[in-house]
């Protein structure tokens, strides 16, 4: 196809597409799937080989917030009977970290639910930070803690964290149907601040929320422009209790397509699939290992992922390998862009391609759960064509829990 050479010789340059041929990613028919996942596997291979890195969520507090952001379990008003409690104590989070590092994670996610952080939970945050690198000096730290205010991405990144996650989740013109408590600018005010201080920026979007293909390009360019070196997708779970519990809007074959417009727009960026891979993917997940480079390993904030080893034997069965501790990530222009303003995160502040270049909220809804989970009753029919409610499952291990977490 003209279409897939095109953009294959484009992502090996770092050339932005048009927003015509993004669109017509998310248009190709089902026939020619396995051509446009491909075309897209070249240029990840182009800049990551065939690496994987994995990524450790540590929900820090689950539940009870504020926000209306209509996609999360966590939610003010919320029903969905997810695990609710306040800060775990650093050395929780420290223990609850170490599973995720020896089951083989790069970066540990550090989240918590709210709107944002007081100047008294970035201390908190800032002594688990600590806590964790005591024991793991090499592992990234990725905090996700909502709307920042001035100076505590500074404080965070003295403390010892690497990266900040704040996703765009949709576009800017659709955004106030999903959330009315805070803004699409304040979202990206929290990321260019993280980029200020010198964190890796980590922001991405969330697919399935009843949005159409040119929101998903809408935002997807957006998130270019912005420049974070990880771009998180996430597909939607829809579940009882939240505005979007009748969303279910997606196949394997649409996912894999989003997936591969991603990696067209931003070819040289991490891009990590993240929550609802299994619930949507499901056992077409190996092929999306063909255009990220990057998981989730074990376990989401409110729901339950596949078992930890069933990620590994997914990867290795597929002819990836997981990403060492010692490998940087990100291709060696943006990391050598990153080491000159000063972030050390191994992250870059501008790609050559990216949105500064040439080319150019609430803390939950992050990176790792496109959205919570509820029980499902075991008998409950799902009501539109191509629900999978039984793949659903709220976590019950893990942090905040006395059992061992799965990693």
């Amino acid at each position: 196809m003209d279409l897939l050479n095109t953009l294959v010789d484009k992502g090996l340059r770092r050339e932005l597409p048009t927003r015509e041929e993004a669109l017509a990613v998310l248009a190709t028919p089902d026939d020619e799937l396995l051509d446009v996942v491909a075309a897209a596997g070249k240029v990840r291979r182009q800049w990551f080989g065939r690496r994987v890195k994995l990524n450790y969520l540590v929900n820090l507090k689950s539940g009870l917030c504020p926000e209306d952001c209509s996609y999360c379990s966590q939610r003010l008003g919320s029903k969905a009977e997810i695990l609710k409690y306040t800060w775990l104590k650093p050395e929780e989070a420290s223990k609850a970290a170490a599973a995720g590092v020896a089951g083989g994670a790069k970066r540990v996610c550090l989240v918590a639910s709210g709107r944002g952080p007081t100047d008294r939970d970035v201390d908190r945050v800032s002594q688990t930070i600590e806590a964790i690198k005591e024991q793991h000096e090499d592992v990234e730290v990725c905090a996700c803690l909502g709307l920042l205010s001035d100076g505590q991405a500074d404080r965070l990144r003295s403390a010892g964290a690497d990266a900040y996650n704040h996703n765009l989740n949709t576009s800017e013109g659709t955004y106030g149907e999903i959330t009315t408590t805070h803004t699409y600018a304040d979202r990206v005010d929290t990321v260019r601040q993280a980029q200020a201080a010198g964190l890796s920026a980590c922001s991405g979007l969330i697919a399935g929320m009843g949005e159409s293909d040119a929101d998903l390009v809408d935002v997807v360019f957006s998130l270019r422009e912005l420049d974070p070196d990880s771009v998180p997708v996430n597909f939607l779970i829809p579940f009882e209790g939240t505005p979007l519990a009748e969303e279910w809007n997606l196949t394997p074959q649409r996912c894999l397509r989003i997936l591969a417009m991603v990696r067209f727009v931003c070819p040289d960026v991490e891009v990590r699939l993240a929550g609802g891979r299994e619930v949507h993917l499901r056992s077409m997940q190996p092929l999306a290992l063909h255009l990220v480079n990057s998981i989730f390993l074990g376990d989401y904030l409110t729901s339950e992922g596949q078992a930890g080893q069933a990620d590994l034997d997914m990867i290795a069965d597929a002819g990836f390998e997981v990403e060492g501790a010692g490998t940087t990530t990100l291709p060696r222009h943006r990391a050598d862009a990153a080491a000159g303003c000063g972030s050390h995160a191994g992250g870059g502040c501008a790609s050559e391609a990216g949105g500064r270049g040439p080319h150019a909220g609430g803390g939950c809804g992050p990176c790792g759960d496109g959205a919570g989970a509820e029980p499902v009753a075991a008998a409950e029919v799902p009501r539109t064509p191509g629900a999978r409610t039984d793949l659903v499952a709220v976590r019950r291990r893990g942090a905040g829990t006395d059992l061992a977490p799965n990693a």
